[in-house]
Parts: structure tokens; C-alpha cells; sequence
């Protein structure tokens, strides 16, 4: 079994991390946005399928495609972020069951069912979403994910060729903004059940 991680490494993980809402606009070693991908591929997905779709989009010219889309209290913000990721579900991730799930080559008949493929690629991208935040904060960067934009209008602009449908956007970057108060989170009685 694993050592419980430093109080430094929950901070920064955890308790001192904050949602950012305005950037360091200096470009970033693209290689960043393979790393955080490195290591988030790892978080457990169903029977490791892995539907989570990451999008970065770094350059000016991906940023004002996804721009008209962002609701207006999130488009500058964004904008000025080093990254906009979208976080996608694939829809046809069951084609990808003989290479992540080979010990069991059926795995794929699993998911035929369209609405059990949506529920799971849904779900699981979501924690792909969330552990592609725990990664950047993990290698020192900041995160701003969001749920205020156009569904289906980013998914026409990005996706009119694949499968694929927003989940979430997230931006990336090194915040600078001096973030609101901490606000409360629910104690443990109020949302914990030991049974």
C-alpha cells in the first residue's frame, strides 16, 4: 500500500487549489498538455474503456472558434487562458475494447446498448475531466472548468466527423487572479453515510 501523500501535496492538489479566472497569457512548452494527458490516462474508467476526448486548444485561431460558444461570463476569461480543453465523451469507445480490455474480447457487446454506451462514455469522461484537473495541478498548473457554453454548437464546430460530444470545458493555465474567499463546502454529516 501507498504513503498517504505530504500536506503539501493535498494543498496543492486539494485545499489551496482554486478555481482561476484569469491567466499568465506567456505561451507554454506544449509538451505540458502530453504530460497532463500521461498521466491522467491512468485514473480508472469501466472496464478501463476510456472515453474521455481531450481537445487543447492553444492557438488564437481554435480559441475564436469555441468563442461564440462560451457563455459571455466565461468567453474572456477563457480566451485569455493558455488552454481550452474539451473534455469529450466518445460514443464509440467500445471499438477500443480489444486494445484496453484484450484479456476479454467480448467486453465490446458490454456497450451495445445505446443508452448504457452514452451513460457509460458520459460518466467515465467525467472522471477523465476530473483527473485531467488533478494532473495540471499536480504539475503546477492552475484549472478553470466550466459548464456555461453551447453544447450543441461546440460540438458541431469540433466534432461534425466523429462521434465525440462535450462534456465539459476546462481552461489551463498558470492563474494570476487573487481568487474570491474560499467558500464552505458541506461538513461530513451533511454528506457522508457511513453504513
Amino acid at each position: 500500500m501507498a504513503n498517504p501523500l505530504e500536506p503539501a501535496a493535498l494543498d496543492q492538489l486539494f485545499r489551496e487549489a482554486r478555481t482561476r479566472n484569469a491567466w499568465d497569457s506567456a505561451p507554454m512548452d506544449p509538451q505540458v498538455w502530453r504530460d497532463i494527458y500521461e498521466i491522467l490516462k491512468w485514473g480508472p474508467t469501466s472496464a478501463n474503456m476510456s472515453p474521455g476526448r481531450f481537445v487543447f486548444l492553444v492557438s488564437p485561431e481554435a480559441k475564436s472558434r469555441i468563442a461564440p460558444h462560451l457563455s459571455s461570463a466565461n468567453r474572456a476569461k477563457s480566451v485569455a487562458a493558455p488552454a481550452i480543453t474539451i473534455i469529450a465523451d466518445d460514443l464509440d469507445f467500445a471499438e477500443k475494447a480489444p486494445l484496453l480490455f484484450p484479456h476479454n474480447p467480448g467486453a465490446a457487446s458490454w456497450f451495445k446498448d445505446p443508452t448504457v454506451a452514452a451513460e457509460t462514455a458520459f460518466r467515465n469522461a467525467a472522471l477523465q475531466g476530473a483527473y485531467l484537473i488533478m494532473a495540471a495541478r499536480a504539475l503546477g498548473l492552475d484549472a478553470g472548468p466550466m459548464s456555461g457554453f453551447d453544447r450543441a454548437g461546440v460540438d458541431a464546430e469540433f466534432f461534425p466527423d466523429v462521434n465525440w460530444r462535450t462534456n465539459f470545458i476546462c481552461a489551463l493555465g498558470r492563474g494570476i487572479d487573487m481568487p474570491f474567499p474560499r467558500l464552505p463546502r458541506l461538513p461530513f454529516e451533511d454528506a457522508c453515510r457511513i453504513l
